[in-house]
């Protein structure tokens, strides 16, 4: 429960309001009362001070979270849970068909799997915009998504509520609400216009192949999903955002734009130069002195965390070597967008890079934090 010594009486009734329960008056300047919504628990009520200036407050407060968390309204949990976890609440709503309110297994764990890649998209998004990621930025989303919260599981079937930092990582939540927003905007113009270009369009205020597949796996098998947030009561909204509560709706009937938009943006991203340094850990070539394929970790000059790298036998040495002397190598190529952006085209400029003791030792202390993480091989690219 909170600690009513450090909760704000003003968060406390936006709170309240938010979720619905009622004001049934309390003295002017001094308390207000409430009540739970729909008249659910007749007798339970709440006592909240106006501010934190009377004697009495901080016993009104502790006598108020007493009553929320004994109370049976579902509306009391959410509301302590968002006392303890300041954040953005995102809520994800997916309507399938059920006996008694419950719904197949599988459904949540599309629900739960539609969010995070929903997540990981905004996250991404929030950092660069692209049409298409790939791999790119999958570790700055992993770290965004050890920072977000669900508090309260189990709120109901099809329901998710999951709370984002803020205000450190309001770049995500701002990105996600305009996204969703253009993508709306986007499938209504292209079902009644049949035009596309709002889809491109969209890309400047976060919208990507990632975030539309994500939507398309939650409305698909579903009778339709809401997605809304509540900006952090304790922090207030962001610039430019207002008060406005956002939510966006999607249906079944939306789902052959969205397919069809997500191919649209994949397709549009081009391939991208490089310049990387990377450490060679793995190696593979079918006959000595022909061409070899190499796996480099990267440590510079992409945002993936792995590449393959198809090199003439002269390159394929000098990657032997550098990978017996424990060395990265640095290159020149073209990152193509063809598997995510994990495979570099035309490699050239294969060169060592010479490491004093001290950035060995560190280069291999990174590697080893980096080995649990790292993507599963592809069966092609293990060694013989």
């Amino acid at each position: 429960m909170p600690d009513a010594t450090r909760v704000d009486p003003s968060v406390l009734t936006t709170l309240l309001a938010r979720h619905g329960w009622v004001r049934r008056g309390g003295s002017g300047g001094r308390y207000s009362r409430w009540a739970p919504p729909d008249d659910l628990e007749p007798d339970t009520s709440l006592l909240v001070p106006a501010d934190r200036g009377f004697d009495d407050s901080v016993d009104l407060l502790e006598e108020s979270l007493t009553t929320l968390a004994r109370s049976g309204v579902p509306s009391a949990r959410a509301i302590l849970a968002a006392l303890l976890v300041p954040g953005d609440e995102i809520h994800w709503r997916r309507e399938v068909p059920g006996v008694g309110g419950a719904v197949p297994w599988g459904s949540e764990t599309e629900l739960r799997e539609a969010a995070t890649a929903m997540l990981a998209a905004a996250a991404k998004a929030g950092r660069a915009r692209c049409a298409y990621f790939g791999a790119r930025l999958d570790r700055h989303a992993a770290r965004f998504l050890d920072r977000v919260l669900v508090v309260a599981p189990g709120t109901g079937a099809g329901l998710l509520t999951a709370y984002t930092p803020a205000p450190a990582e309001r770049p995500a939540a701002t990105t996600l609400v305009l996204a969703l927003e253009a993508l709306r905007e986007a499938v209504d113009l292209q079902r009644a216009t049949g035009q596309t270009e709002a889809f491109d369009n969209g890309v400047r205020l976060g919208l990507s192949r990632e975030l539309i597949a994500s939507v398309v796996l939650l409305v698909r098998g579903s009778e339709g999903v809401r997605v809304s947030l509540h900006w952090s009561a304790q922090v207030g909204p962001p610039p430019g955002f207002g008060s406005r509560r956002p939510v966006v709706e999607f249906s079944p009937g939306d789902l052959p734009a969205l397919e069809a938009a997500a191919e649209r943006l994949e397709r549009s991203e081009p391939a991208v130069e490089v310049e990387l340094t990377g450490a060679v850990v793995r190696l593979k070539r079918a006959v000595p002195g022909g061409e070899g394929t190499v796996r480099l970790r990267v440590l510079s000059g992409a945002d993936v965390d792995e590449v393959r790298v198809k090199l003439a036998d002269a390159d394929y040495r000098v990657a032997i070597a550098a990978h017996l002397d424990g060395t990265p190598v640095r290159l020149l190529g073209r990152l193509e967008r063809k598997g995510g952006f994990r495979r570099v085209a035309a490699a050239r400029d294969v060169t060592p890079v010479e490491l004093d003791e001290a950035e060995r030792d560190r280069l291999a202390k990174t590697l080893r934090l980096r080995a649990g993480s790292a993507p599963e091989a592809d069966a092609e690219d293990e060694t013989d």
